[in-house]
């Protein structure tokens, strides 16, 4: 269940970097809700999931989703510059996850 409230996390991430960059230095109202409320859940969740887990891969792996997640974003629907390295490199970040996510123990 802890691992599940980091990925959620992470994905919340994605949510308040893009609602950051939409928002254009907090001056549109919306895309600022929208990048406090992701934030205070993705923050509160990692927060949660800490009770349970070591605190270096359960924050790697959340700074992990939201690192691949928001490049894919920005690539598929803010037509971020897409090139063969940026994919071999988001895929390089998703495994180094799935290992940090192996890797780490439950209290």
């Amino acid at each position: 269940m802890a691992w599940l409230l980091v990925i959620v996390a992470g994905l919340l991430e994605v949510g308040f970097a893009v609602g950051l960059k939409l928002s254009h230095g907090f001056t549109r109202l919306w895309p600022t809700v929208a990048f406090c409320a992701f934030a205070l859940g993705s923050f509160g969740l990692l927060t949660l999931a800490l009770k349970r887990l070591d605190v270096g891969p359960a924050y790697a792996v959340w700074t992990g989703i939201g690192a691949a997640g928001t490049a894919l974003y920005g690539m598929i629907f803010l037509g971020d510059v897409v090139s063969t390295l940026k994919i071999i490199s988001i895929t390089l970040v998703i495994m180094g996850v799935i290992g940090l996510q192996l890797s780490g123990g439950i209290h």
